[in-house]
């Protein structure tokens, strides 16, 4: 039901981030697709996010994500949803910066006998108040980034 093939749309996308690809970023998304960022910017369609990455990576030196998949999850034959975890190895460092920890959430649909992915959302993950939960993700997280 294309768990497989969403699985390797998110890779696709978490390795453009890493070598700071704004066009490859956008490649696995339909042309309608639309990423809701970190800091809740809203891009939409995949050239308009396409040229928002890479003027991100132009003007900004960004981190290494490393990611863990916590689910993936059909809903019907025709979508599907991942989950996963993600935290940020700021440049220059090797230790994942607790602060930039987010939930992220792709939406796919099979379009013209493609998987492509029409959501994106990186939400932070900031357990306000529960300092433990963000030890645990990091640590979980740090786990990924060291191998």
């Amino acid at each position: 039901m294309g768990e497989n093939e969403v699985r390797t749309l998110y890779d696709t996308l978490i390795t453009a981030w890493n070598d700071h690809d704004g066009i490859a970023m956008a490649a696995p998304f339909a042309e309608d697709g639309v990423i809701i960022g970190f800091d809740g910017s809203v891009s939409s369609g995949s050239q308009a996010i396409g040229s928002e990455m890479a003027n991100i990576f132009a003007d900004h030196e960004t981190g290494r994500y490393a990611v863990k998949v916590t689910s993936v999850r059909g809903l019907g034959q025709h979508a599907v949803i991942l989950r996963a975890i993600a935290g940020l190895v700021p440049p220059g460092r090797t230790a994942i910066n607790p602060e930039t920890n987010s939930h992220q959430s792709v939406v796919a649909e099979r379009q013209h006998g493609q998987w492509r992915i029409v959501l994106f959302q990186n939400t932070p993950a900031q357990f306000h108040g529960r300092p433990s939960l963000v030890e645990e993700m990091t640590r979980e997280l740090q786990a990924v980034a060291d191998s």
